[in-house]
């Protein structure tokens, strides 16, 4: 794929091999967005693990100081009194065996989060083989099999993101948007980082941070000095 002009030029703001503090990465990252719309801004690290043993995988979710700066669709499996309390909580689609056979039979994916309550779970297997790829199966490692419905909504709405290790022992996450102010973007990527930090799997020896680069859309990656964060 051939990078654009607009890239070309960017990058070139960028030193290949550098690290950089936080805070000049930050900066940098709003000077190289090469979109019209709002950027997002990611931030990627990979990690010394071997994700073929289950001890070694990480998969949680935090909510961010300051949100991600978008704004997320909530689908609730649930039936009865948290079925209503997810809809008051702001959930934009609430059903149970309704809303499993329109995703079955549609193709209906307008949501970005699912969750769902215990009980629910059996009737989700059956799509399990088209959430699961797109990673919108609800799960109990990132809160969204839960009974405390309410909570879970208000947090995905306030700014909660995922993660999840890949293959590599990578994890990725968004800290926001490139209007954001640097101090939103360093108090949400700090946080980030720190959790990362604190949910080391006590096997890993040696050094657990291999690398960390923040990116917005289509921008380029910006190396970080690990060493630029508190450990």
């Amino acid at each position: 794929m051939k990078k654009g002009k607009k890239y070309t030029e960017v990058a070139k703001l960028v030193e290949k091999n550098k690290a950089y503090s936080k805070e000049e990465a930050i900066a940098l990252v709003k000077q190289t967005t090469t979109t019209k719309f709002d950027s997002s801004v990611e931030v990627a690290l990979r990690l010394n693990l071997d994700t073929k043993k289950a001890d070694q995988q990480l998969r949680g979710a935090i909510v961010l100081p300051n949100g991600t700066g978008k704004q997320s669709k909530v689908l609730v499996i649930a039936k009865g009194e948290q079925a209503k309390i997810a809809k008051e909580a702001g959930a934009d689609y609430v059903g149970d065996v309704d809303m499993i056979e329109k995703i079955e039979k549609e193709n209906w994916f307008d949501f970005d989060t699912m969750i769902a309550t215990p009980d629910m779970m059996p009737l989700l297997g059956k799509i399990g083989k088209l959430l699961g790829p797109k990673g919108l199966m609800p799960n109990p490692k990132t809160g969204t099999v839960t009974m405390d419905v309410k909570k879970v909504v208000e947090e995905v709405k306030k700014g909660r993101v995922e993660y999840r290790t890949d293959t590599y022992g990578n994890v990725a996450a968004l800290i926001g948007k490139v209007s954001f102010t640097d101090e939103m973007l360093l108090e949400n990527l700090k946080a980030f980082v720190a959790l990362i930090i604190k949910t080391k799997p006590s096997v890993v020896k040696g050094e657990y941070i291999k690398n960390i680069s923040i990116a917005s859309t289509m921008g380029p990656g910006i190396k970080i000095d690990k060493n630029s964060f508190d450990k």
